[in-house]
This record gives C-alpha cells, sequence and structure tokens, in this order.
C-alpha cells in the first residue's frame, strides 16, 4: 500500500511571467494541470493515497480535484504561512497512514521506477534519497554518495555532468518528529546534511524522465514531452 505527499504549497515566482495568477502545481500542459499529470502517473503505478501539502491558492487547487483521483485518495494540508518543503513536509506527515511515505515536489515531474525503490527500502531499511544523472549540474548543486550512501551536498553553480538531488524521498512516517508541527524548516538545509552526516539515507539512482518546471524554459520542455500524458 503506497502513500505520497506532494509538496505544493510554492509559490512560483519564477514562473510569474508565464502562469500570472495560476498556482505553480496548476501550470497547464497541454491543457491539463501538471499536478493531474503527477497525480495521473502515481495511480498508474499503485499508489492508493496521496496528501497533497498546499499554500498559495490553496483552494483552487482543492476544488480542483476534490477528495479522490483515478481511484486514489486525495487529502491536503494548508499551510497558513510558507513553511518550507520541511515544514510541508512535516504537515501532511500527520494525515499519512503507511510506515513509510514517497515525497515528491509538485513542480517536478519524474517517472520513478517505483517497484525498485521499495523493493530496495525492504532490503536496506534506510529512508532514500532518489537521485538523477544530468548533463549539468549548475542549477540544482549535486550528491555526494559513497558505497550506494549520500554522504553530502555540493552547492549550485558547479557546471557539468553529474548526478543531483531529484527532489523525491523515501521517509519512515516519524522521520520528521524532531521538528513541531507547522514549524517553518527546509528539507535540504536545514534536515538532510546533518542526517546524511550520520550515514543514515539510501541512494536510489532513477533513469526516469525528469522535468523540473520552476523554471520557464523547463516548462516549455515539459509541454513538448509530456503531452501524451495529458491526453
Amino acid at each position: 500500500m503506497m502513500e505520497a505527499i506532494i509538496l505544493a504549497g510554492g509559490l512560483g515566482t519564477r514562473l510569474r511571467e508565464v502562469l500570472y495568477d495560476t498556482p505553480k502545481p496548476m501550470a497547464p500542459i497541454a491543457g491539463r494541470p501538471f499536478l493531474e499529470i503527477l497525480l495521473r502517473i502515481l495511480a498508474q503505478k499503485n499508489f492508493f493515497r496521496v496528501v497533497i501539502s498546499l499554500g498559495y491558492m490553496a483552494e483552487k487547487i482543492s476544488s480542483y480535484f476534490g477528495d479522490s483521483f483515478s481511484g486514489m485518495e486525495l487529502a491536503y494540508v494548508v499551510e497558513k504561512q510558507p513553511l518550507g518543503t520541511g515544514g510541508g513536509t512535516r504537515l501532511a506527515m500527520v494525515e499519512c497512514y503507511e510506515d513509510h511515505v514517497f515525497v515528491l515536489n509538485g513542480d517536478t515531474f519524474l517517472d520513478l521506477e517505483v517497484d525498485l525503490v521499495e523493493r530496495q527500502l525492504r532490503l536496506e531499511g534506510k529512508p532514500i534519497i532518489v537521485g538523477r544523472e544530468v548533463s549539468d549540474t549548475a542549477r540544482y548543486g549535486r550528491l555526494v554518495t559513497k558505497n550506494g550512501l549520500v554522504t553530502g551536498f555540493t552547492e549550485k553553480g558547479i557546471s557539468g555532468k553529474g548526478v543531483i538531488n531529484a527532489g523525491c524521498y523515501v521517509f519512515f512516517r516519524d522521520q520528521l518528529n524532531s521538528f513541531p508541527v507547522y514549524s517553518k524548516f527546509s528539507l535540504e538545509d536545514d534536515y538532510l546534511p546533518r542526517a546524511v552526516a550520520a550515514g543514515s539515507f539510501g541512494l536510489f539512482m532513477t533513469k526516469g524522465n525528469f522535468i523540473d518546471i520552476g523554471v520557464p524554459e523547463d516548462y516549455h520542455r515539459a509541454q513538448a514531452e509530456l503531452v501524451h500524458l495529458a491526453q
């Protein structure tokens, strides 16, 4: 029984010139909201429940999708003020049922090999950071890895081929319990560096299609590459 959290509370400032008054997860791809494409692929991969963490224009998103999509139960949490990726995840975990949960960014498409991730989780018993090899890591920063574990992160700005954090994780449900609910923090800056330094995170290298629509050029690329999922 697989459960996911989608972080969809961001302001989408880098896409404002393209989207105007539309929240980023509702960015149209061939006439369909980007979030609908994310939900569609999760349904295809047999997820049974998705908790969506909302903030900016929350009502516009929750009223569109309602309480179910393609056989999956949908639940929502709403950030009264921006909580960051960590705070949004911590809040959503209150609504989770299963012992582990996939955490996904609402502005990133990733065709993840879910069955292989589940197998690795069972074998290793460690939470997982999903990595993806890209041709240029400058925009993202890089993952530092050793013996199948994530051991650190590098700053953005390093050009060339390398492995990046794909913005997808598998957490145990109590993973963030040391942070109070409604606390504001970043997974990438405030939690993960300490956690990986302790050797507590495994690495899964995905080969799936990866598109981060957070900047206009990749949003336009998504229009061409994801059109088949909007049919």
